[in-house]
């Protein structure tokens, strides 16, 4: 097992500057409650299954969840860290990437209009940036200049709802914005709503809209949590963080509604522990979806069937940590990257393509408090 701790880590940084930088990077982004959390980056050598450190920027305490532009020039993160004297909200924070080294440096940031901001997602066609903020229940939206600094907010939105479960959904509780392939709705999950709110965005200004069919309405109690939105673009996922179910929609493009097909348990039967459920992702190819469960610690895998997006259980693969908060599905196809939060490491998985099976790589590093890991190719 090839495990490397950041004592060994800054050993291998000292002799890199004869080393061929590599054109894959992963950054991870961090909670707040270690001395050391902030936002790393490592390079990614495939062929020999190696992490190495590159950088670690520590300007914003717990950079928790980051995102990349499309083309790939600019990261976008966010902490809860205050904006200013002034302005409590959480930081939105717009990083240039350089192409031959990976290494971010900071271009601008704004307020992300809301505490707790939890969640962050680019546009697909590079227009906007969209944050989630949690402990305020709202979500805003920011337009991307030609140098990917971020203008202030274009619209911001408060929710307003609660549901049944007694202490998580008092009111709303906003954790993630996913938009569709053309850009044209996003789907902005409430936990202490029990919805996947739908809106549609104008294209020049960010203004959002509510759409015709304006929300999808998970089970009471659920808790959706993260959402995914199908290659082929005629369905949707919902992982459901309280209740550890995913729930299947059927997607109509013309207007962005959402149409419940199932909903499918995430845990082994004979599991008895606590748990909640976290992210969701689906492979490259269409085929198969995962799920991270908290407590049963695992990734729950299930193949799709292509013509209905109905989901059957393939089996369940332990994170080799507690706490998988986040993970990322290797573009490629051949990869997953776990991020355990409890035990302060990422995990790097091989992914058979054809049985959507997961097997430990030997490739594990040593993160505090890791959260978010987003992965970078550059061809």
């Amino acid at each position: 097992m090839k495990i490397i701790t950041w004592v060994s880590l800054v050993l291998l940084t000292a002799g890199c500057g004869s080393q061929t930088i590599p054109a894959e990077y992963i950054y991870v982004g961090t909670a707040g409650n270690q001395e050391d959390s902030g936002l790393y980056v490592f390079g990614f050598d495939r062929e020999n299954n190696e992490l190495n450190p590159i950088q670690t920027i520590d300007d914003h305490s717990g950079p928790n969840f980051q995102a990349l532009h499309p083309d790939g020039t600019f990261l976008y993160s966010v902490s809860g860290e205050a904006f200013s004297d002034d302005d409590e909200s959480g930081t939105l924070t717009a990083y240039r990437i350089d192409q031959n080294t990976g290494k971010l440096s900071m271009v601008n940031e704004q307020s992300a209009e809301g505490r707790g901001p939890c969640h962050v997602s680019v546009d697909p066609l590079g227009r906007f940036v969209y944050v989630s903020n949690y402990s305020s229940g709202n979500l805003s939206v920011y337009a991307i200049n030609g140098d990917g600094t971020l203008e202030p907010a274009a619209d911001r939105v408060q929710h307003e709802g609660s549901s049944i479960h007694a202490s998580r959904q008092k009111g709303p509780y906003m954790h993630s914005i996913i938009p569709s392939a053309d850009g044209k709705f996003i789907y902005a999950s409430d936990l202490g709503m029990d919805k996947v709110m739908i809106y549609t965005v104008n294209r020049t200004s960010g203004k959002l809209a509510p759409a015709d069919i304006p929300y999808a309405e998970n089970t009471p109690g659920s808790g959706p949590r993260h959402f995914v939105i199908h290659p082929g673009g005629r369905f949707a996922y919902s992982v459901e963080e309280l209740s550890s179910t995913v729930a299947a929609f059927k997607m109509d493009p013309s207007n962005g509604s959402l149409e419940a097909i199932q909903r499918i348990p995430m845990l082994p039967e004979d599991f008895e522990g606590a748990n909640t459920a976290a992210d969701i992702h689906i492979s490259p190819d269409g085929k198969f979806l995962y799920a991270s469960n908290r407590g049963h610690d695992s990734l729950v895998i299930y193949s799709i069937e292509a013509s209905t997006g109905r989901l059957s259980l393939v089996g369940h693969e332990p994170s080799r940590g507690r706490h998988p908060r986040n993970f990322a599905v290797d573009k490629k196809g051949d990869l997953i990257f776990i991020s355990n939060r409890d035990d302060d490491n990422v995990v790097v998985f091989n992914r058979d393509k054809i049985t959507g099976l997961l097997s430990f790589s030997g490739l594990e590093i040593n993160v505090p408090s890791a959260i978010c890991v987003t992965q970078l190719i550059l061809e």
